[in-house]
């Protein structure tokens, strides 16, 4: 590994494999649907919990709520994303996706795979399995 120590550091592996990931996904599949990462992430977020709100949404994908508010209002001009004029409760307007954020949202889905199997391509079927597994206990939501 380039004069690494047998034993990196997990964070600095995760970071690795995320960036290698954003990047196969950003360049195969995001860029041709005129999407960026924070905005692919917050469409997989409110698909899975809807009615987040900018400061939710802001914490989930680790960027400012004024990054967020950016992401958010330019899904909205897109018709991919709606939330009330009028906030509820205090400032908090709870965001949801539309039915053309949940149509691009599943286009994404085969070129994301894909991405994945070729980041996972040296794994056995059973080692990205336990791979998946693993990474998925370790995250809380």
């Amino acid at each position: 590994m380039d004069g690494l120590p047998d034993d990196p550091p997990l964070g600095f592996l995760l970071h690795r494999a995320a960036n290698a990931l954003r990047a196969d996904v950003t360049a195969t599949v995001l860029e041709p649907l005129n999407l960026t990462f924070p905005q692919y992430i917050c469409l997989r977020i409110l698909s899975k919990k809807p009615g987040r709100s900018n400061a939710e949404l802001a914490r989930d994908i680790n960027v400012s709520p004024q990054a967020m508010n950016v992401v958010l209002r330019s899904l909205e001009d897109r018709g991919l994303v709606v939330r009330p004029a009028d906030a509820a409760s205090g400032r908090s307007q709870p965001a949801k996706l539309t039915r053309a954020g949940v149509r691009l949202l599943t286009r994404t889905d085969p070129g994301v795979r894909d991405a994945e199997r070729r980041m996972l391509a040296h794994l056995s079927t059973e080692e990205r399995h336990v791979f998946k597994r693993v990474l998925m206990s370790l995250v809380t939501d």
